[in-house]
């Protein structure tokens, strides 16, 4: 198999011009064969009917006698031998040669002309008849004029082989040419080329179309989609790197705060227990934002990849999740209820389906009032499958939600969350396909969290 594109472009120019070559020289063949063939028959043919009509009638007996014009028509560099027979109606030789062969049919009104053998030698013969008319007798005359074929086929290699030479010639410029052309039309695509593989891995600037060809403008828009792609991604970990290094820090300066301070306490002394209490409620929450954090980026690498998704029943997943949720919401005395559909099958990627699905939960436990109430409903909709979390809590003010679901937006200061909850439902429903949104209940009463994604067929 052929790789190189300056190969292939060849070959597709080179295949149909040499078959195209070879057709025409099979044509210019056929034509000046025709040709030479036509200049021949007429030929012999002028030359039999001069002899005819030097054919005549001598004290009542016909008589034949050859002008050296009848052979003269013939004369040619290539030294062919003509060869001639004059017969009369009952077969009686007039002249020429005895055995020079008949055509195999005859015809009184056209003339035939035939293909034969004579001395060894392949040769071309006309038979032409004609009626003489003496003192009102009729007899039939046949005039037979052969010759050989060298002539005829230097004539055809005269017409036909400077139009070979020509077609070949042609040939021959287009394989010392295309090449060449190839190479200096060939060279943008070499350029942008080098353009793509001389950047520097940091540099995600658009490549600019200027002076392209039409042909590869499509190539470079193609390559400076991925390019923004890959920028915008290049942002988004930058700025999670960032976010992450910021939310870090506080939770790091008070653990190494609370250690020293537990270091230079008394073993006995009560302060040591409070400070190392709240070692444990710190390395607790940064385990905690750690855990978010990588969920997070799970997510988002998942939105960037093609990876295989298995079907995912998420009802079962909802009611997995309200079990492990169930002790939480007793110590808030929050009613956790459920209405889940028998089954609704979803494509992709089962833990991220139940952190979407426990962020929503926990979102929902953490800032209802105690004695307030918590439901999953989980069910297809219009082609949809729908997940909705609703509580009867303070809701979120109106103006707050278009930023519920950026990195670290918490609505509540005083809650503790490491405000990645709602982000990581955003992501992981944008990474299935989905879409995510919050809306105030009834009557204006608690929050209404609403996951759609694409129901798997079959």
């Amino acid at each position: 198999m052929v790789h190189s594109l300056r190969a292939r472009l060849l070959l597709w120019l080179l295949v149909p011009l040499a078959a195209f070559v070879v057709v025409t020289s099979g044509v210019s063949y056929d034509a000046a064969r025709q040709t030479a063939d036509l200049l021949q028959d007429h030929a012999l043919l002028d030359s039999a009917r001069t002899i005819i009509e030097d054919v005549g009638w001598v004290d009542g007996a016909l008589n034949a006698t050859i002008p050296p014009a009848a052979l003269e028509l013939f004369e040619s560099p290539w030294q062919d031998h003509v060869f001639y027979k004059v017969l009369a109606g009952n077969g009686r030789l007039l002249g020429g040669a005895p055995d020079l062969p008949p055509p195999s049919a005859s015809s009184a009104v056209q003339p035939v002309f035939y293909d034969s053998a004579y001395a060894g030698q392949p040769i071309r013969a006309v038979a032409y008849e004609r009626l003489l008319y003496d003192s009102g007798r009729a007899e039939r005359v046949t005039v037979i004029v052969g010759k050989t074929i060298a002539s005829r086929q230097a004539m055809i290699d005269g017409l036909w082989r400077p139009q070979l030479l020509r077609q070949w010639l042609m040939l021959g410029l287009v394989v010392l040419l295309v090449p060449l052309g190839l190479t200096l039309e060939l060279r943008p695509l070499m350029k942008l080329k080098d353009d793509v593989a001389d950047r520097e891995p940091a540099q995600l600037e658009p490549i600019r179309p200027d002076h392209l060809p039409s042909e590869l403008r499509p190539i470079v828009d193609a390559i400076n989609q991925c390019i923004a792609r890959l920028k915008v991604h290049a942002a988004m970990q930058r700025q999670f790197i960032a976010d992450a290094a910021h939310q870090l820090r506080t939770p790091l300066a008070l653990l190494t705060t609370q250690t020293q301070f537990a270091s230079q306490c008394d073993a006995h002394d009560p302060a040591l227990f409070d400070a190392l209490k709240g070692v444990r409620r710190t390395s607790q929450k940064m385990a905690e934002l750690t855990n978010q954090l990588l969920l997070l980026a799970q997510a988002e690498s998942m939105a960037t990849s093609s990876r295989a998704q298995t079907r995912v029943d998420l009802t079962e997943v909802v009611a997995s999740v309200l079990e492990e949720m169930v002790h939480a919401a007793e110590r808030r005395d929050i009613d956790l209820g459920a209405d889940l559909a028998e089954c609704v099958p979803v494509a992709g990627n089962k833990g991220l389906l139940a952190s979407l699905v426990a962020n929503l939960i926990d979102n929902a436990i953490r800032y209802t009032q105690n004695g307030g109430r918590v439901t999953a409903i989980c069910r297809c909709e219009e082609g949809e499958a729908m997940l909705q979390v609703v509580d009867n809590g303070p809701g979120i003010p109106a103006e707050a939600r278009a930023h519920v679901f950026e990195r670290f937006y918490r609505v509540a200061a005083d809650t503790e969350g490491t405000g990645l909850g709602l982000a990581i439902v955003h992501q992981v429903a944008r990474s299935h396909g989905g879409s995510v949104n919050v809306a105030a209940g009834a009557e204006r009463v608690g929050l209404v969290a609403t996951v759609r994604l694409p129901v798997l067929a079959g």
